[in-house]
């Protein structure tokens, strides 16, 4: 019973570490979405947004980057606006 808690909370502590290596900088967040200007174009070279805002017709995507955060604001399907964020202490 002793070995399967130690284990547990070893997977507890290494999950989190882990999932922060995969995301990927800010830099190659705005590399990957150079080119891009439309919304459907957005969603297929970065899938989801972590958080999605809304301000009338506009929409701000954010992304979590492994250094802080990119976020895209969007006017109806143009992507008008590219701004990068720090991560919070």
């Amino acid at each position: 019973m002793r070995r399967n808690w130690k284990q547990l909370c070893a997977l507890v502590i290494a999950i989190p570490l882990l999932t922060g290596c995969f995301e990927d900088s800010k830099a190659e967040i705005l590399a990957k979405t150079e080119d891009i200007s439309d919304k459907a174009a957005l969603r297929d070279a970065l899938g989801k947004p972590d958080d999605i805002s809304k301000l009338g017709p506009l929409e701000t995507w954010t992304y979590n980057a492994s250094n802080g955060s990119v976020a895209f604001v969007i006017a109806g399907s143009v992507v008008t606006i590219r701004k990068t964020g720090d991560k919070a202490d």
